[in-house]
Formats: C-alpha cells, structure tokens, sequence
C-alpha cells in the first residue's frame, strides 16, 4: 500500500506542471487526497485536497485559480494541474490519503492524513 508523487521538475516562472499521484495495493476510492509542500526549515503548507467525488475539491487561497485537481479512476491516479506557476510554489510536493469520510474538515491538515507518498521536487527559477 503506497503513494506515488512524481511530474515535478525546473520551471519557468508563469510556466506549467502536472503532479501525478499514483496509489497501488488499494484503490483510491473512498479515499481523499490531499497535496502538500514543504520548503525546506518549515512545515508542510496543504495545498490542494480532493475528496470522495470529483465536486469536492478544496484549495488554498495561495493556488486557487491556479491549481486544479483531477482523477483517473482506471489509472487509479490524482492529479494537480499547475499553471502560472510562481517562485513561491517552489517546494518538494508531497501527496497523502485519507478517509473520504472526513470531507472539507481541516483538509489542510497534515496530521489528518494516514498514509504519504514520496515528495517531488516543483522549482520555479528563470
């Protein structure tokens, strides 16, 4: 049972990135899933999280308009579409499950998650 974060890399300020976050040994429905960052020295900033159905999506203030979540159920993948993409997004991004049944409540929480995948690195640098 496992997360898996990958699609990060350098970009271009204004440019754009997809996160792809694959689970394997479970299927992610039933499952919220939530997106972190962290830069280095601080604590992990929740991003993104989208819950037991695709109209449950929630963003911060600091990515909304900007981010945009999605789901391949046959993939058994989440995705975080990132446009105009900032310096300040810069961070290793990390994605996490947990109980779909938790909806909106203090999704941008890290400690409500149970389960994480490994980070990807999003540097955006001109």
């Amino acid at each position: 049972v496992q997360l898996q974060a990958s699609g990060g890399g350098l970009v271009q300020p204004g440019g754009s990135l997809t996160l792809s976050c694959a689970a394997s040994g479970f299927r992610l429905g039933g499952y919220s899933i939530g997106w972190f960052r962290q830069v280095s020295g601080n604590g992990r900033e929740g991003v993104a999280s989208l819950g037991g159905t695709d109209s449950e999506q929630y963003y911060s203030d600091s990515v909304k308009g900007r981010f945009t979540l999605s789901r391949d159920k046959d993939k058994n993948t989440v995705y975080l579409q990132m446009e105009n993409l900032k310096p300040g997004d810069t961070a290793v991004y990390y994605c996490a499950a947990r109980d779909a049944a938790w909806g909106a409540r203090r999704w941008n929480r890290s400690n409500t998650y149970g389960l994480w995948g490994v980070g990807t690195l999003v540097t955006v640098s001109s």
